[in-house]
């Protein structure tokens, strides 16, 4: 695995299993696979391998679709009030307005989200950018306090806004 800078949908490309540009973001390992770009296609891939627990807090976007392809593990979602089990193979669409939440449930979970969205806003690969660090993904950064006020600024300046708190802790 090396951090290598990810593809961008605008121009072909080819990145090796465990490439991509790696970050610590929300305590986790988040790889960018394939960025927006400038121009053409507003579309990203972010692979993220998380713990048991994790799960962002209740948001919505207002611009982007996404589309998450769970890889391995076990995910519970609320889409728009509606709870589902995402298990390996599970394919979730999660049209724009449509507020959510998700936890890992089982020990860990690789999942891919793919967005695609308009042109006059930042994109999801930038927004996972701007708040995860780069790092090595073979030495993983203890977690730390996330400061929730940053991580709500942060989704408000690329079309994501924060309703509610993550998820409650598993037992």
């Amino acid at each position: 695995m090396t951090n290598t800078h990810a593809l961008t949908i605008d121009q072909p490309g080819h990145l090796a299993a465990g490439d991509g540009d790696h970050r610590w973001f929300l305590n986790h390992l988040a790889t960018v696979k394939v960025n927006a770009g400038d121009d053409g296609p507003r579309m990203s891939a972010v692979e993220f391998t998380a713990p048991r627990g994790f799960g962002p807090p209740l948001h919505v976007h207002h611009v982007e679709d996404e589309i998450m392809y769970v890889l391995d593990g076990e995910i519970r979602l609320d889409l728009g009030g509606a709870s589902q089990m995402a298990t390996a193979g599970s394919v979730v669409s999660l049209p724009h307005g449509i507020p959510h939440v998700f936890q890992v449930e089982s020990p860990q979970a690789r999942f891919l989200t793919v967005t695609s969205g308009g042109r006059a806003h930042p994109t999801f690969d930038r927004f996972v950018q701007a708040l995860g660090v780069p790092i090595d993904p073979n030495d993983l950064p203890t977690p730390s306090e996330i400061d929730p006020g940053h991580v709500a600024r942060v989704c408000a300046e690329h079309g994501i806004e924060v309703l509610g708190p993550p998820p409650a802790p598993l037992d």
